[in-house]
């Protein structure tokens, strides 16, 4: 299933544009994590506010700071601290979400409307509302985040597994195994959750385009990362920049987030419609 619907999106252009776009992103995330790439990020390189120019080197495409310091590294720092965040938090919410998901459909019940009610009462709450006290509560930093983005990422998941695992656990395969003495950790692990990986990674890959946006809305108001270069807290330091003619921070991160919150978006689409039995019967 999966090679087929894999060679089914990626015979098309605009998924195998955008899942390069994406590599392309992770690439440089990865060396600016192990390899220090651009880790002079902080260090000024020339006077205030120049503008992007070629003959500067590669730290001069997109010009310079308040402070004289590079945009390009300050971009590509803030695509590490992105892609960070994405990817910390879909691995750590996805095991919660999982968790409630499968429970809550398999064994119904009481332990069903009790997963639910605590769902429904955390969904009440507006997200961007709990983020920042989640945030707020726990200080500033990286760690404060991936908690904060965690404790409001599963829900989704878990909405979406309990759905599949009531349509499956009426289905032959779950029967045939409970007739045959199978117990419930094999029928979930063995049977149901094979049935529903699907699921499981294109939630988790809309988990990561969630994370990256939230970070960046935590880093403008300022209850984001510290000390570290983040595309909301470059925005927001740029905001006041366009009235004095300097557009090139702002430029800069706004369009690195467009493209990668566009080609996650874009490639989960077509995996999702390549994935769907529905679609594919």
């Amino acid at each position: 299933m999966w090679t087929i619907a894999l060679k089914k999106v990626f015979s098309k252009k605009i998924p195998l544009i955008c899942a390069s776009i994406i590599l392309m992103f992770v690439l440089v995330a990865a060396l600016a994590q192990f390899f220090g790439f651009a880790s002079a990020w902080d260090i000024p390189i020339g006077a205030q506010y120049l503008p992007p120019q070629f003959g500067g080197g590669f730290k001069m495409l997109l010009g310079t700071d308040i402070l004289g310091r590079s945009v390009m590294y300050k971009v590509i720092q803030g695509t590490r601290v992105a892609l960070s965040v994405g990817i910390v938090t879909a691995i750590l919410s996805a095991p919660i979400g999982i968790f409630f998901g499968c429970i809550s459909g398999y064994f119904g019940g009481v332990i069903d409307d009790l997963i639910i009610w605590f769902i429904t009462t955390l969904s009440s709450i507006p997200n961007i509302l709990l983020l920042i006290a989640i945030s707020y509560s726990m200080g500033r930093g990286m760690s404060a985040v991936y908690i904060a983005l965690t404790a409001t990422s599963w829900i989704s998941l878990a909405r979406i597994l309990r759905g599949e695992v009531i349509k499956h656990k009426q289905k032959e395969y779950l029967v045939a195994a409970e007739s045959i003495g199978a117990t419930h950790q094999k029928r979930i692990f063995i049977h149901l959750l094979p049935n529903v990986t699907h699921q499981i990674i294109l939630s988790m890959t809309f988990m990561v385009e969630m994370a990256i946006r939230s970070e960046v809305l935590l880093s403008y108001l300022g209850l984001g990362v510290q000390n570290l270069p983040s595309w909301g807290k470059m925005i927001d330091d740029a905001k006041g920049e366009l009235s004095t003619g300097v557009w090139w921070q702002l430029t800069a991160a706004t369009v690195a987030m467009f493209f990668l919150m566009f080609s996650i978006n874009v490639l989960g689409d077509y995996l999702r419609d390549a994935l769907d039995p529905r679609g594919n019967v």
